[in-house]
């Protein structure tokens, strides 16, 4: 059994899920929480899923990060729109020696934890998950569960396998958690847009889950057509995502259950979309290495308008 230690950043369908299975199988978690802080202290996590039920009626649940023991991995679950909080928490959260593991959405966000405790310090992770917080302390999972695992190095420039990916990879799989090790994280990161620019995107703009997106001629046109985009703008840098991935995606999301995307349950919630780093990031840095996305950058100004409109309400 591994003797490492793990501190989640952000207790919520994604960090709380992820987090209970590692504490179920074994190992030492401490959960970071805001609002459902008094009802975990007092009753744990209690997860629904198809793997099977369960509940962890005590966790080490915390309120402020200044109270956290220092964690040999930090695993960054937060919405990136919250990134801003990351300076306050970081440095109590992380041991000497340790890896902060930024298992967000988008692009360039491994960047900014960099800047505050060091680019060696630092991994990316990609989830593939459907799973929602439907109360206080309570996550149901619905489908998937993967991670890919990269290595973050400035400018992105592929790391390869190492060591350190191996060991926490295998903390994971020791909790049924599938992973996949990636050499090169900014593929990695393309390859997901892939996905979550088109679902997310326009699970918001049309008011649609994924299932009635791909039931529609038309919207399921318009999936692919982002998802060329995607690969257009993967190109710019050098990464080669194949025409096949797009049809992968397809495929699978047909098959998945229906499914309301993060980005439609923040807009419903009222709470800041992750439009900057999903959508502005991938069409600034496109647009610096000289390629137009327009369908992106059309889903991009709309969101904007609708995000800006549903904090205003």
């Amino acid at each position: 059994m591994s003797n490492r230690s793990y501190a989640i950043l952000g207790t919520g369908a994604l960090g709380g899920y992820y987090g209970a299975k590692l504490q179920r199988a074994g190992l030492n978690v401490h959960f970071l929480l805001h609002s459902d802080y008094e009802q975990v202290w007092q009753q744990g996590l209690v997860i629904e899923s198809p793997d099977g039920d369960f509940t962890l009626p005590h966790v080490n649940a915390y309120p402020d990060a200044n109270k956290m023991p220092p964690c040999d991995v930090v695993v960054v679950a937060l919405k990136t729109t919250q990134n801003h909080l990351l300076p306050e928490m970081l440095p109590f959260a992380i041991k000497e020696g340790g890896v902060v593991l930024v298992l967000q959405n988008g692009l360039g966000v491994e960047e900014k934890v960099a800047k505050i405790v060091g680019s060696e310090r630092v991994m990316g992770g990609l989830c593939f998950l459907c799973s929602n917080k439907v109360g206080p302390g309570h996550i149901r999972h619905l489908d998937y569960k993967a991670i890919t695992l990269g290595e973050y190095t400035p400018d992105y420039q592929p790391a390869g396998i190492t060591e350190r990916m191996r060991q926490i990879a295998g903390d994971f799989e020791s909790a049924d958690i599938p992973i996949q090790l990636a050499e090169d994280l900014l593929f990695a990161r393309w390859q997901k847009l892939v996905w979550n620019i088109p679902y997310n995107g326009l699970s918001v703009v049309l008011d649609a889950t994924t299932d009635e997106l791909m039931s529609d001629l038309h919207t399921r046109l318009l999936v692919e057509q982002l998802m060329s985009e995607v690969l257009v703008g993967a190109s710019a840098f050098g990464r080669k995502i194949p025409d096949s991935f797009v049809e992968k995606m397809l495929d699978h999301t047909a098959k998945m259950k229906p499914y309301r995307t993060s980005m439609k349950i923040d807009y419903d919630e009222g709470r800041p979309l992750e439009v900057e780093t999903m959508f502005g990031n991938p069409l600034r840095t496109a647009q610096a290495a000289g390629v137009d996305l327009p369908k992106i950058a059309m889903l991009y100004q709309q969101l904007k308008f609708l995000d800006a409109r549903n904090r205003h309400k």
